[in-house]
């Protein structure tokens, strides 16, 4: 078993939603899960307008780079977003 690494929240702002305007917003800030198998494809897991997580090139985002707190309030905000949902 492997043992747990510590995750730290990350967030994109789409830069590209061309192929699909219903699941991304331009300019919107999404989740990023961690997935290291899309990532060495060059391609991120994201939290779309669906509220489910699909695959999309990284290339239509732009990773933001927070301070702790900054991304401290983003994360408590997804999850009592995504509660509700």
């Amino acid at each position: 078993m492997k043992a747990r690494e510590s995750i730290t929240p990350k967030f994109a702002i789409c830069i590209d939603n061309r192929e699909y305007p219903a699941s991304l917003e331009l300019h919107k800030v999404y989740r990023v899960l961690p997935d290291r198998d899309v990532e060495q494809d060059g391609d991120m897991r994201i939290v779309d307008e669906s509220g489910e997580d699909y695959i999309y090139p990284a290339r239509w985002f732009m990773l933001l780079d927070l301070p702790q707190p900054n991304r401290l309030a983003l994360t408590k905000t997804y999850v009592g977003w995504s509660q509700q949902a």
